[in-house]
């Protein structure tokens, strides 16, 4: 099914993931430690709060998710808005012969 074309896909070493490039995990480091405690899987959840050139921050993500259209909605909106008041501007009223009583 897949073609096996796509090339060989290389597992990163876990080395290169490191606690102390993902502000947010230090800090909740620290505040595990405040209370006597201590994560021993934390360094599993750099992937997702290191900043690297080319990755986002969840927030990130999540913001280009929901708003990566917006700009081409609202130009939609805009013109159909535009024409629907356009066409009421030049379409005469329709007389349908009840008239009114």
């Amino acid at each position: 099914m897949g073609g096996g074309n796509h090339g060989e896909f290389k597992i990163p070493d876990w080395r290169q993931y490191k606690v102390e490039n993902a502000p947010e995990l230090v800090q909740l480091q620290r505040a595990l430690a405040s209370q006597g405690l201590k994560d021993p899987w934390i360094r599993n959840e750099v992937w997702r709060y290191e900043r690297k050139p080319g990755f986002k921050t969840p927030l990130q993500q999540a913001s280009f998710l929901f708003f990566r259209g917006f700009k081409y909605g609202l130009a939609l909106t805009v013109l159909t808005i535009a024409y629907d008041q356009v066409s009421k501007l030049t379409k005469s009223p329709v007389d349908h012969g009840h008239g009114h009583h």
